[in-house]
């Protein structure tokens, strides 16, 4: 499996049979990696509501296809717009033909603005992938919260997509325990320098990750990791 990070929150992932993306923000994102009319994917799985996030998810739903899976309130907001969408909520989990996803709690808000006004689209979650045994945790965007230590000691995560960019989601010194708790063998910081207000050092994050005996990748839009490496 290959992990494609595009900038902000969004990540890429190619199984070999299957492709997802998670939280597709790529118009309008200065830092974007690639381009909405580009990425062909099977599968778009989303966090929450934001605008960054949910960005581009109905355009490439339309052109390609893909199956939206979101928190229920999410996916029915997308089935109103006559596309593809399958509904969960947290602690569940579902089979698919990619493999196993479980949506975990997160700290943050959920909506979208249209007209105007604010559209409640659920609660904001994390998800966990198991794809063929190797476990990949996106926190999606959140604050810090004991429970992480609970999400860890269950799902055993190989690798771990954290927010570090603060003001929204917890800053870095939050991030490093939430790293600890989580107990991810490697972790990649997302949700930052997409903007001045998240403005962070993820090289040095991820030195300060080395300290504490975790593996971290502060990789740049468009750089990957081969799960075959992570292994190593």
């Amino acid at each position: 499996m290959k992990l494609t990070y595009l900038g902000h929150s969004c990540v890429f992932l190619d199984t070999g049979d299957y492709r997802l993306i998670i939280d597709p923000f790529l118009t309008g994102n200065p830092k974007a990696a690639a381009v909405a009319e580009d990425i062909d994917v099977d599968y778009i799985l989303l966090t929450h509501g934001h605008s960054d996030h949910i960005g581009d998810a109905e355009a490439i739903a339309r052109r390609t296809g893909a199956t939206i899976v979101a928190i229920v309130e999410l996916a029915d907001f997308f089935k109103q717009k006559g596309l593809k969408a399958t509904g969960m909520n947290l602690g569940g989990s579902s089979n698919f033909p990619f493999g196993k996803l479980t949506f975990t709690p997160a700290l943050h808000s959920s909506s979208v603005e249209v007209n105007g006004t604010n559209v409640y689209l659920g609660v904001a979650a994390g998800i966990v992938l198991n794809i063929n045994g190797f476990i990949v945790h996106h926190c999606g965007d959140t604050a810090l919260f004991s429970d992480m230590k609970l999400i860890g000691s269950k799902h055993k995560i190989d690798l771990a997509f954290i927010p570090i960019g603060d003001f929204f989601t917890m800053g870095p010194e939050d991030a490093l325990l939430a790293a600890e708790w989580i107990g991810a063998k490697h972790v990649v910081p997302v949700h930052y320098d997409t903007f001045g207000l998240i403005k962070q050092d993820g090289a040095q994050f991820a030195h300060q990750l080395q300290k504490l005996g975790i593996s971290g990748h502060a990789l740049l839009p468009g750089e990957s990791l081969d799960q075959a490496q992570l292994e190593r």
